[in-house]
């Protein structure tokens, strides 16, 4: 075991790049601060109200995105950030909330989850499971009809949108009509310095994986855990009945094979939607550029409306 993959250690570096995040979005202006993610897309208007979702963990704050519509209960899409399971940057997906809240002609509710290592697995991914459950039952209340669900994240966040999903088949509901994953983190058994990348500088190296696995899963032997490591080679139960997938793979992303083992896994039970890979891209490049985000949220956006249309 290295340094890094210490749960102390890597709980230090954790709380350490936490506020150094922090810091970055309370700036007014610049690289990282919420003006930025906001001015991104302006295309997108931004209309935005804030809930606090009970839940068995900790209250989950969220902030509620609605869309220019004449429906008066629209359907919903739940979204969770990425940031390694450490990160609380609910801010850096306001451009693709906005985007298809407007595109889809959805409420889009993103989910402020507590994180590692503050509160390790299974905490994140139960209270996420929690927070899409009241969603489903209390739309009426809130502008929006909980009977057409989408779920979805990028990075950590497709993580939980995978472990909601599998949450929801093993506990008879809520019915999800479509789980986006984007790039998702979906076997952290395997350490990242195994996961061959297609160019030799990748976004993801193998320190962070080590820092960020080990403070979110602290026990490596939990790291198999089906809400862990859908895509892991030992996790095999039956998946038939799972909410259908749209999986979208970064060509160049050292996470691709294992979206691209849990998609054929999908298929096998007739739950794959679409297996999407975008050409000549790395981890998060969405974030970073905004015609490819475009491109990405669009296609995102048609898979939601059409999932909820047809419900």
């Amino acid at each position: 075991m290295s340094l890094l993959a210490r749960p102390a250690v890597a709980s230090r570096i954790a709380k350490t790049l936490q506020r150094l995040v922090t810091l970055a979005e309370r700036r007014s202006s610049g690289r990282g601060s919420a003006a930025a993610y906001h001015a991104r897309l302006p295309e997108f208007p931004r209309a935005t109200s804030a809930l606090t979702v009970p839940t068995s963990i900790s209250p989950a704050r969220v902030v509620v995105y609605r869309p220019a519509t004449e429906d008066p209960a629209p359907p919903v899409h739940v979204n969770f950030h990425g940031g390694g399971f450490i990160m609380p940057v609910t801010e850096t997906d306001d451009a693709f909330c906005r985007a298809v809240a407007a595109l889809a002609g959805v409420v889009v509710v993103n989910v402020d989850y507590v994180v590692a290592p503050q509160h390790p697995f299974p905490a994140p991914p139960r209270q996420s499971y929690e927070v899409v459950r009241w969603i489903a039952a209390n739309g009426a209340e809130h502008g929006w009809d909980g009977t057409r669900l989408t779920v979805g994240g990028q990075s950590a966040g497709g993580g939980l949108a995978a472990a909601v999903a599998r949450q929801a088949l093993e506990e008879g509901g809520p019915a999800i009509a479509l789980q986006v994953l984007h790039y998702a983190p979906l076997d952290l058994a395997t350490a990242a310095k195994d996961k061959p990348a297609a160019i030799t500088k990748p976004v993801l190296r193998p320190w962070m994986g080590e820092v960020f696995d080990s403070a979110y899963v602290p026990d490596p032997r939990e790291r198999t855990d089906r809400l862990v490591s859908p895509a892991h080679p030992q996790e095999t139960a039956d998946l038939k009945g799972i909410a259908p997938a749209l999986v979208v793979t970064a060509a160049h992303d050292r996470l691709r094979a294992e979206n691209v083992r849990y998609a054929e896994r999908l298929r096998q039970v007739g739950s794959l939607v679409e297996h999407h890979d975008m050409a000549g891209v790395d981890h998060g490049y969405d974030l970073d550029d905004d015609e490819k985000g475009r491109e990405i949220y669009a296609l995102i956006a048609r898979h939601v409306r059409q999932a909820t249309a047809d419900r």
